[in-house]
């Protein structure tokens, strides 16, 4: 028999959205402010997963210039009819303050990897869109409804509005069909059909450790829905030591094996202060229907680390997410995303064959255009090493391997130039805006020539190093803290962000000189 081994989707992978297609399965997940958007998974056996597209990768279809930290796509959902596949997304404009401002949309493909159409625009009511087809051959758009008014939750329950596929465009009223249960914060929803009732699945208790699934059933697609009396039917809220946490934020289908299975969100924390350093990300459960509701196949309702899956024919443990991008093709991997707009003439892989070359833009507070291609951390021990040539003309050009998590939080491990010096080799470290240079003006280097760059994890630490014969390398500054690059640190402190670390390279030119930076090869490996 094989296994299944929790999280099926490491590192950043959030608000999974399951289909299955004959005998293959995907899964769309959130990307937030990293370009392209949306990440989808393909698999064969629920086992082994390979990330085989991101839909939305023209700026016709998102572009996220100037959005902030945590905006971007929202959940995504992933459905198919007819041949055709479906893909609704929030792209979020704003959502800290009183307002959120939620754009929902609609791509379509005949094929999976693409290419996607031009998006159709639904409606700005909320986040968390999917679209239902119903067994009658309609279709209809489900979202949470944003409410400002300070007298009322903001969650204000989940709008049902039927879509016409002739039109491209919703028609009728918006009917508010479910406004949640005692665990508030309703959201996530996603509706399906079962031995004549219509079951609507949320996400309710938020997105940290309350975070739950909801299970409401109708007869009537517009209600009334009566709530699952053994409600919640998956949270991880009163088994703190599992290590999966924060369950929540599902979706369902039914294998070919007959069997029915539910993805959904999850996190692991680590240290003493249960943070999340990898963030959010996806777990798979078998589940069953039992007198007339949704129970998970081992009893209870909390996350399982291994699930089996009959029919499959090899067991094996989580694939490896090792990467190494040599540049010497076009496009660069799959795995390597850059912020909110394509990098376009702020790369090149031609100028210099063999090389990425990077031309500086904007410091990392910016929400604008950066020059940064990274990979997500989907392991808590990794090594990342970069090769980088570099002549910085100033202390305004600088250019290196970041340990990061949003605009404000990261560690910067870079080259630039100082007055008196010369070359230097030094570090930034910016935890929520305020900044600091932990060695100083840094380590003088040779004038000219290449340096290797590394990060390290080990959990709740973190190192850099650098060497100039990738053999022996050389430690600068203290252990960094990784813990702060979590969604859980910046909640701690009163702000609420949703991604999760990642590592890359990138080059910042604060003069508008033009100064560029060439990457010989990106390698992450896991350890």
């Amino acid at each position: 028999m094989a296994y299944a081994t929790n999280p099926i989707l490491r590192g950043f992978n959030p608000d999974p959205s399951i289909l299955r297609v004959e005998h293959d399965y995907y899964i769309a997940t959130s990307t937030f402010e990293w370009f392209p958007g949306v990440q989808i998974h393909h698999s064969t056996d629920l086992i082994h997963w390979e990330l085989i597209c991101h839909p939305l990768n023209r700026l016709s279809q998102l572009n996220m210039l100037g959005e902030q930290s945590s905006c971007g796509i929202w959940a995504p959902c992933l459905s198919y009819s007819d041949g055709i596949y479906y893909l609704i997304y929030t792209d979020v404009k704003s959502f800290i303050g009183m307002f959120k401002d939620t754009h929902n949309y609609l791509v379509t493909s005949s094929d999976i990897r693409g290419p996607w159409s031009e998006p159709v625009y639904l409606n700005s009511s909320g986040f968390d869109a999917s679209l239902f087809h119903d067994e009658n051959g309609k279709k209809y758009l489900l979202n949470m409804l944003m409410d400002y008014r300070c007298w009322n939750t903001k969650f204000g329950g989940i709008i049902l509005q039927e879509y016409s596929q002739e039109k491209k465009a919703l028609v009728g009223e918006p009917m508010n069909i479910f406004r949640g249960t005692q665990l508030r914060l309703t959201e996530g929803p996603h509706l399906y059909q079962q031995e004549g009732y219509y079951y609507l699945m949320t996400a309710e208790g938020g997105t940290g450790y309350e975070h739950a699934v909801t299970m409401a059933r109708s007869k009537n697609i517009e209600g009334p829905y009566e709530v699952d009396p053994l409600n919640p039917m998956l949270t991880s809220l009163h088994t703190p030591n599992n290590p999966l946490q924060k369950a929540g934020h599902a979706s369902l289908t039914k294998g070919h094996n007959g069997k029915w299975y539910l993805a959904h969100l999850c996190s692991r924390p680590v240290g003493d202060n249960r943070m999340c350093i990898l963030g959010r990300e996806t777990a798979l459960e078998e589940v069953v229907w039992k007198d007339g509701w949704l129970r998970l196949a081992n009893g209870g309702n909390s996350p399982c680390e291994r699930v089996e899956i009959e029919g499959a024919e090899v067991d094996s443990s989580l694939d490896c997410n090792d990467l190494r991008e040599d540049f010497d093709g076009d496009p660069w991997s799959i795995h390597l995303q850059t912020l909110r707009v394509p990098l376009s003439e702020r790369a090149s892989l031609t100028e210099r064959p063999g090389y990425l070359r990077l031309y500086g833009r904007e410091s990392f507070t910016s929400c604008h255009y950066q020059s940064l291609l990274a990979h997500r951390q989907q392991s808590f021990y990794v090594e990342a090493t970069t090769k980088l040539d570099f002549q910085p003309k100033s202390f305004q050009t600088m250019a290196g391997l970041v340990y990061y998590y949003n605009s404000l939080s990261y560690y910067y491990l870079y080259i630039t130039a100082d007055e008196v010096a010369g070359r230097v080799l030094s570090i930034i470290s910016c935890i929520l805006g305020k900044g600091s240079q932990p060695v100083g003006v840094g380590i003088p280097l040779p004038s000219e020539g290449e340096v290797y760059l590394k990060l390290t994890t080990e959990k709740e630490k973190a190192y850099f190093s650098y060497s100039f014969d990738d053999k022996s390398y050389i430690r600068i500054g203290k252990e960094l803290d990784a813990t702060v690059l979590s969604d859980d640190y910046y909640n701690s402190t009163g702000h609420v962000m949703f991604t999760g670390a990642f590592i890359g390279i990138c080059c910042q030119d604060l003069s508008g000189q033009g100064t560029y930076a060439d990457f010989d090869y990106f390698e992450y490996k896991e350890r």
